[in-house]
């Protein structure tokens, strides 16, 4: 077994552990970033999942390094892609012009800003990257960690201890080797008298996980996979809160719960430049095909591409059957191991529905021309490389964000909550998918914001910090904390507070607690780009 020293050591490779990597490194310290798959970038490239952002995000509410990102991913098709002149003019260019998001884009291209964002860091000796890692042991001292053991994707070991240590992982599996005390699941109501929360708290009800693909159409040729092994049982299965069977067009709008049918037209003949994304407004879930889709071949000049290509992240394809995360006592290995194996013969049966019985609008069936897209995506059969994780273990933290500061409904459209220690903002609606508790969606108004810096400390001081998901949220407020840009954020907060304890010889919870050193973190925020506060604007 090897072993390597730094100063702060970054498990967990998503958006808030790139984030937080490139913050410390900013600040001057030395960084170890572990990714367990070969891409970085979390549910924006392994995961396959186009941003769900805030409606003004093109003005205000991200941190100036998302902004970076994002910007780099536009100059990226500027620079490489035959876009059309009104395209690559356009400030706010939309790639593929996806409702769901004002940056719809390919997977790779994310992964390729993301690394030459790393690159000068890596290039100084600043940040080593680890891909292909996983976190097997966590090694303490009373609620100390002192290192952390990883494995490669051959069963090498290897540790590497560290000052500080940052859960960026997906499901937040730091928190139980490290013995930090944490949630998962639903709490009860009666725990923080959230009006959404079930009677009894059920640790083992999280949202459904869900596997991405990626498709493009071509009309005439055959694209068929072989049929899944599960095709029977999830073409017969049903979920009581359905209007019909899964693998179907009829669906619940999940802020009515209304039964309601989605529209599936590859490749529409609508200029995408016409297309606008504002789920304030609209969900823009209505029509599969433009959902989320990340390529528009009408972006670019005529003849280029033959197809748009569309993101699956839909209905059809969350799965919700078993919990998809280990939980002692609860849930064991061998079903997290079953539940990503039949989520990913769901998504595989979607695509062969859809290539065999869906409904088309011409009164036949089947688009045998949908081509999965293994090249897009980056795994062999057409599936993102990882699933899509909406709600991970949660540390208990000095802030727990509960419905009360979020809801639109509770503290009225207005009615920010503001924060002495905030260290970012956010905005999205409260939006829980269905649930391996049997729940349907809750899907309801919120008002934007502000993160507290209580919300990144576990109760008790320890010098491991969230840096993802796994912050101090309820099964509730995970719902709108989930996202990209607030993943970000919080990942860029903890990276910057690490590597100002460090440098001001002091604790964390020591920041947050002395009015003058919580000043000056707030100040070194201000300085480099994280909004704090939210102007005047309206929840949706």
């Amino acid at each position: 077994m090897t072993e390597t020293r730094t100063e702060i050591l970054v498990v967990g490779g998503g958006l808030g552990g790139v984030a937080a990597a490139l913050a410390a490194a900013d600040s001057g310290r030395r960084v170890v970033l572990t990714e367990e798959t070969d891409w970085i970038g979390g549910q924006l490239t392994s995961q396959a999942v186009p941003p769900d952002e805030n409606p003004w995000i093109e003005q205000f509410g991200a941190t100036a390094s998302y902004r970076r990102l994002r910007e780099g991913i536009r100059d990226h098709y500027r620079r490489a892609y035959p876009l059309r002149a009104e395209a690559a003019a356009s400030r706010t260019l939309n790639p593929g012009a996806g409702r769901v998001s004002k940056l719809c884009h390919e997977p790779r291209v994310a992964l390729a800003v993301l690394e030459e964002m790393l690159a000068p860091h890596r290039a100084a000796g600043r940040v080593t990257v680890l891909e292909r890692h996983r976190p097997v042991e966590a090694r303490t001292d009373g609620y100390r960690v002192d290192s952390v053991v990883l494995e490669d994707a051959r069963g090498r070991r290897h540790t590497v201890a560290a000052d500080y240590v940052l859960d960026a992982t997906e499901n937040g599996d730091l928190l139980p080797m490290a013995g930090i005390d944490h949630v998962t699941g639903a709490e009860a109501r009666s725990e923080h008298g959230e009006p959404h929360a079930p009677e009894t708290a059920d640790p083992a009800n999280l949202q459904g996980i869900t596997y991405c693909f990626a498709v493009s159409h071509h009309e005439g040729e055959d694209h068929t996979i072989e049929r899944p092994r599960m095709y029977d049982f999830w073409r017969s299965y049903r979920p009581d809160f359905w209007p019909g069977p899964l693998l179907g067009f009829a669906a619940p709008d999940p802020r009515t719960l209304e039964p309601s049918r989605r529209t599936f037209v590859p490749n529409p003949d609508v200029d995408p430049l016409a297309v606008a994304a504002d789920q304030s407004a609209d969900a823009g879930d209505k029509e599969l095909w433009g959902f989320r889709r990340i390529l528009a071949r009408g972006m670019h000049r005529p003849g280029a591409f033959d197809s748009d290509i569309t993101l699956v992240n839909w209905p059809l394809n969350d799965y919700w059957l078993k919990p998809a995360l280990e939980i002692e006592g609860v849930v064991d290995a061998a079903t997290v191991r079953e539940a990503h194996e039949e989520a990913r013969q769901l998504s595989l049966s979607v695509l062969y529905w859809l290539q065999t019985e869906a409904p088309r609008p011409d009164g036949g069936t089947g688009f045998p021309g949908l081509r999965p897209r293994p090249d897009v995506t980056g795994a062999e059969d057409g599936l993102a490389k990882a699933a899509y994780v909406r709600e991970s273990r949660r540390i208990r933290a000095v802030t727990t964000v509960t419905e009360h500061d979020v809801s639109l409904d509770l503290v009225g459209p207005h009615g920010i909550v503001r924060r002495h220690d905030s260290v970012g903002i956010g905005s999205y609606r409260i939006d829980l998918h269905p649930s391996t508790g049997g729940d349907t969606y809750v899907d309801i108004a919120s008002v934007p914001f502000e993160i507290p810096l209580g919300a990144l400390l576990p109760a008790r001081e320890t010098n491991l910090l969230p840096a993802a998901k796994n912050i101090g949220t309820t099964h509730i407020t995970n719902g709108c904390f989930r996202l990209h840009p607030v993943e970000w954020n919080i990942g860029e907060a903890a990276g910057r507070l690490a590597a100002f304890a460090l440098e001001q010889g002091t604790t964390p919870h020591a920041v947050r607690d002395k009015a003058d050193l919580l000043e000056a973190f707030t100040a070194l925020l201000d300085r480099t780009g994280v909004e704090r506060h939210w102007p005047d604007v309206r929840g949706y």
